[in-house]
């Protein structure tokens, strides 16, 4: 059985931006570099341009959780930034309740 983070990882590689976003309840928040983006509508204009949209693809190095905290190292790849990258996934029951993106 595949985790969610694998499903999230896979949907994001597949440039599938619809199923990115169901990964998150309506008032669903990412963060990224600092800069917060809550709800679907605003997570999808910021993945239009920096994630999904700039063709983004993840290469996963190591995960780790605690409780419901998952932290994954994955090479980043994209038109919008290349490099290591950490993200801090915070689950919720079946939503990812928060997403938090920096540098390694």
């Amino acid at each position: 059985m595949r985790t969610p983070i694998d499903r999230f990882v896979s949907a994001v590689n597949r440039g599938e931006t619809e199923v990115f976003l169901g990964f998150f309840p309506s008032d669903g928040v990412v963060e990224d570099s600092g800069r917060r983006f809550t709800g679907r509508d605003a997570i999808r204009r910021w993945s239009d341009g920096e994630f999904i949209g700039a063709k983004g693809k993840m290469t996963v190095k190591s995960v780790r959780q605690e409780g419901n905290e998952i932290s994954v190292t994955a090479d980043w790849v994209s038109n919008f930034y290349t490099g290591p990258a950490r993200f801090v996934f915070v689950l919720d029951g079946r939503w990812l309740r928060e997403l938090c993106i920096t540098g390694v």
